[in-house]
């Protein structure tokens, strides 16, 4: 009988050292430079925040369109690759990332050292800011002036990450924290019906969101939260992929497509 135990048991640990090979096996599978698997498949799924206006968003027929949307597109055509958008929860995105469900985070993605820890960061192409907006009646005028007010801050956004670096200012807010959304949108939405008192958010959707509307109804303070550059988030093993979209850019740099895209959505020269 002690025999017999024995040999069940060694049979067990034989068991479990198999299934921990395998489950090795498929980490190391997992981390592997993707680029032959995507030549094969021959498109790149890029993740995006389909109400981030003007980078990338939904018109009136409900068709994507955007800054990133039209760089993204001449990007992976001269790549050699069709590009599928993605719409994805902004909060969640260098999860869907690295599970494998998006290739790509391309959205008014901003660079980070929190973010570089999770995902490996293209080449900035865009610089931005984090600003202040509120309705142009309104007696706020400086950051001092937020306080015990209703500030509205896109959740999972890198403007949180940016406020969250002047801690004194956010603990002046009403009830010591922004009031958090899911869409920038959104937040501007409950700026205009008055639920509340000021929203921070990426000065490119702020300026871009103002110009479609009635200017003289909003007003962007002078002090903000900081500047910052966009990039292109790819998981950290995908090197190839990184090569290129870096080399595609520097391309459309030099022969003047990068500056036409920039013109349509921003005007002027970047």
């Amino acid at each position: 009988m002690k025999r017999n135990n024995c040999l069940i048991i060694l049979l067990a640990v034989l068991i479990l050292n198999i299934f921990g090979l395998t489950g090795c096996t498929k980490e190391v599978i997992s981390k592997k430079d993707s680029y032959e698997k995507l030549e094969e498949s021959g498109y790149i799924v890029m993740g995006l925040d389909d109400t981030f206006a003007p980078m990338g968003f939904r018109d009136d027929k409900g068709e994507l369109v955007g800054f990133d949307v039209d760089l993204a597109k001449e990007v992976f055509k001269r790549a050699g690759f069709e590009v599928k958008f993605q719409p994805i929860d902004w909060s969640m995105k260098e999860t869907e990332l690295n599970s494998g469900n998006i290739d790509v985070i391309w959205n008014g993605y901003s660079i980070n050292d929190e973010r570089k820890e999770k995902v490996a960061f293209t080449q900035a192409y865009l610089e931005n800011k984090q600003i202040i907006m509120t309705l142009a009646d309104s007696n706020i005028n400086s950051k001092t002036d937020l306080k015990d007010k209703k500030v509205a801050v896109q959740n999972g956004s890198s403007t949180l990450e940016a406020i969250n670096k002047e801690p004194e200012v956010v603990e002046s807010f009403e009830g010591g924290q922004a009031v958090l959304f899911d869409t920038n949108h959104e937040a501007i939405m409950d700026l205009e019906a008055g639920r509340v008192d000021a929203v921070i958010s990426d000065e490119v959707l702020a300026r871009y969101y103002i110009s479609q509307k009635n200017p003289e109804d909003y007003k962007i303070l002078k002090e903000d939260f900081g500047e910052e550059e966009y990039g292109i988030g790819l998981r950290k093993e995908d090197n190839k992929l990184l090569e290129v979209i870096n080399n595609t850019l520097d391309e459309m740099k030099k022969d003047g497509s990068y500056d036409e895209i920039y013109k349509k959505w921003f005007g002027g020269n970047n």
